[in-house]
Parts: C-alpha cells; structure tokens; sequence
C-alpha cells in the first residue's frame, strides 16, 4: 500500500454536496483513493508528505471538450481572423495531412498542456479519418493518453457526410457509416472500461449537423442506449448552423436533437450558444449536458452561452478548452476565468461567480462525462487531485479568499503537484515528459502539415485575412 500525506493546506475546495472549503487539517491518499480528508490534523507517517501551508487543492479539473490534433493547428495566419465556416473549410484542408505520428505528438501535447493547468481527466472529440493516416487513431490516442498517466475518455468521432454529398469537409477525410460502427465495436471490446476509477472510457461523438448524415446520428443514438454509452456532439455553436439546420431539415438544432432522439441524460453537447428560454428548459427536463467553451466562442465570435439560465435549469454545465485552433491554448485556469468574466457581459443576473466556474470544472466536468467517482475530494473517490501554490507574485494582495485568487488572479503558473489515481505526476511543476523534446517534434510535424497543404491546394495560408 502506498501512501500520501498532504499536511495543513492552505484552502481545501471538496466540491462535495454542501461546497466544504476547510483550512489547515489533512488529506490522506491510500493507493488510487482518498482514506480521509478533515480540517483536523493527521499525524502519521506516510510515504510521500506534502506541506500544503501555502497551496490551494481542488478536485482534479475535468475537461469535457478537445480536439487534441488542432494543437498542430494553432494560430495559421490566414484563419486568424474568420468565423466558424470559413474557419473550417481552411482548416480542413490542412487537417487532411494528418498522421498517426501527428495525432500522437499533438495528444501528448494537448494533454500535458491541459495537466499543467490542473487537469486530471480529460474527454476528446477526433472525428477526421484522414485516407493517408491509420485507421486506428483512436488507439493513437489512447496510448499517448497512457503513457503521460492521465484519465481519458475519448470520443470515436465520425463524420460521414463529405462535401459531394452536400457537407463541409472533404470526401477523404469522412468514413461510411459501416466502417465507422466497425471501429467503435472494436475499440469498445479492447479498451472501454465503464468500472469504478477507470482510466480510460470510450464515448460516441458524430460531428456535427453539417458533415454527418441523419442515419448515423439515428444509429449512434441507439447503439449508445444499448450499450450504456454517453453520446456527444457540437450544437447551436453559431446562427451559420442554425440557418443550415432550419434550411436542410426544417428545424432548429435543439428539434432537430430531439427529433433524432438526441435529447437524453447520456448526451452531452459542445456550445450551446444560440438557446430559447424553451430550449433551454427542455434541455433541463431532459438532464442532458453541456460543455461550454467561452475562449473559443469568443476567438471564433460565436456568441455568449447563456449559462446561468442553462445552471438554474439543471442542466449538467461543464468546461471544455475547445480544439487549440479555435482557442490556441489548452490552458484550464484560463478557460474558467473566461467564463467567469465573459458572463459578466450580460446583466448582473446572470454573472457567474469563480466558485461556480470551478464546480464546472469540477463536478459538472464528472456529471457530464457520466462519472460519480471523480471531481470531488471525499473519502472514497479517486485520489485526483490539483496543488496549486498561491505564494507568486500573481497572488500577492489577494490572499483574503485564496480559492477565488486561484481564478482571479493566477495568471501563466503551472500546477504545482498533480495526482491522478494516487500518482504523482506533476512534481512542483515538473512533469515526467521530456518536454523539449516533444515541443521540437510537434514545430516540426505542424511546419509540415502547413507547407504539404499549400502545395497540394496553392493556398497561402500564411497570409492573414483583414
């Protein structure tokens, strides 16, 4: 049995039911679990003791939404400046260069990056199969996921709707819905684990209204409630797909959901902007989730969520960083504080507070994905856990409410220590990750993709748009 000992922390945030914050106390880490966690000290010898006098501890923060192969993708010139459409119909053309090396490099990467800011559990969203690139990118991913130690649950995303067929992205990169529901039978059967503190869980995520077709929409619906699977995709992110949707089906995409029996408790959607005061109630009977993601609706110019209609609703509201091409970070912290403040755009009524973007990231990151056994540090759970030391000069005069600094002032400082499943693998900020090594790989396969692309297409995309 090994143990943990963190002694007298400075601000504990348990996101248990009643919102317990202590000071000073314990938190004792047997294994993969949390043994007890108090305000009371705990005098024992342990393995590994970890003075927490000057940290605040958190759950492990859980994001709900990624495409990890657009870190490759950040910051092109010539999509800096464009909304959604345009932004995918460009990127598309250089996503057809994708790799199996590529999605290795950008998932370790994407990964990492969510880790130093405190994430312990992360979903993703791949949904392009390239026809140069390896069928099973899924495994890629999953390999890459494992090798670093962190809590995965990647979706199997499709899209089957190429652009002969009246869709946005390229024939080559979408599959038929038989290969498609191949893939997902056989990644289910080898990696799916749906135990308690499992490592690695398998969602079922088609793309999106415009580059999948109806009966693959249909079909994963029911397939997932057969099986017990959570099901994901984006919806009502701009008023482009909501025109589309009204102008190909007749519907707006929350009708267009249930319609497709979409509307369910195992769901969970990416944005969610563009919501009626009617939509957003059905979606609360319906106890469906949500992954809001503000940096890239801010980035893409996509609209302002309306989140604190959708929380007093009761729909399951998560954090999502979004793919790095439409938020050029993956950076946690950051993504809550935009939250916060992006919200405050609108009437006070509707202000979210820091505490509430870190129950989000927290426990409506667990709810969400569909898990009772993270996002909340009680005895019991999964030892996930995310050290943040409050001592830099970011938080100097802001100590009167340390867990608030945390989203107010704590500006670019990595996680101090991470624990995921009762193992250390962010040690006062140092990863187990030769990091050098993996930032030159990742510059290198971006550069590439970029110029292969221009080649192929003779477009500029190192030409910003104005």
């Amino acid at each position: 049995m090994k143990t943990i000992l963190i002694n007298n922390p400075l601000c504990v945030a348990t996101m248990d039911d009643a919102g317990t914050e202590f000071s000073g106390g314990h938190i004792l880490i047997e294994d993969d679990k949390i043994r007890s966690i108090g305000p009371e000290p705990l005098d024992i010898l342990a393995d590994q003791i970890i003075d927490g006098s000057d940290m605040v501890i958190t759950p492990g923060f859980i994001n709900t939404h990624h495409h990890l192969y657009q870190t490759l993708t950040r910051n092109i010139p010539l999509m800096q400046n464009q909304p959604l459409f345009s932004w995918l119909t460009n990127h598309y053309e250089v996503w057809r260069e994708l790799t199996t090396e590529a999605v290795s490099v950008s998932t370790q990467t994407g990964l990492l990056e969510l880790m130093k800011s405190g994430v312990t559990t992360s979903s993703d969203h791949l949904y392009l199969f390239p026809s140069q690139a390896s069928p099973e990118l899924i495994d890629t991913e999953i390999i890459a996921a494992r090798e670093l130690g962190i809590r995965f649950q990647p979706t199997r995303g499709s899209m089957s709707l190429g652009r002969t067929k009246g869709g946005l992205p390229p024939d080559d990169v979408v599959q038929s819905e038989t290969v498609i529901q191949e893939d997902t039978e056989r990644l289910l059967a080898k990696y799916h684990d749906d135990s308690y503190g499992a490592m690695t869980r398998i969602s079922l995520a088609p793309c999106s209204p415009f580059s999948v077709t109806i009966e693959l929409m249909k079909q994963t619906a029911e397939f997932a409630r057969t099986n017990g699977l959570h099901i994901h995709t984006h919806l009502a992110e701009t008023l482009d797909e909501e025109a589309f949707c009204l102008e190909s089906f007749g519907l707006r995409p929350v009708a267009l959901m249930e319609e497709l029996s979409w509307l369910s408790s195992n769901a969970w959607y990416a944005h969610a902007v563009h919501l009626n005061d009617e939509e957003i109630l059905r979606m609360g009977e319906s106890q469906v989730g949500i992954s809001h993601c503000p940096s890239s609706n801010m980035r893409l110019g996509s609209g302002i969520a309306r989140i604190r209609e959708l929380l007093d609703a009761k729909v399951k509201v998560s954090l999502g960083v979004d793919g790095s091409a439409s938020n050029d970070s993956g950076d946690m912290l950051l993504e809550m504080r935009n939250a916060m403040l992006l919200s405050r755009l609108r009437d006070e009524r509707f202000w979210l507070t820091a505490r509430d973007v870190l129950r989000m990231a927290t426990r409506g990151g667990a709810a969400v994905l569909g898990r009772n056994d993270v996002g909340e540090l009680s005895a019991g759970k999964q030892a996930d856990l995310a050290l943040f030391k409050m001592s830099g000069l970011s938080q100097a005069g802001g100590m009167s409410d340390p867990l608030a600094s945390l989203i107010f002032t704590t500006r670019n400082q990595p996680v101090d220590y991470l624990i995921v499943q009762g193992e250390v693998l962010i040690n006062q900020g140092i990863s187990n990750i030769e990091e050098q090594t993996l930032i030159s790989s990742h510059n290198r396969i971006a550069a590439e993709m970029i110029k292969h692309a221009e080649t192929r297409t003779g477009i500029n995309f190192m030409k910003t748009e104005r």
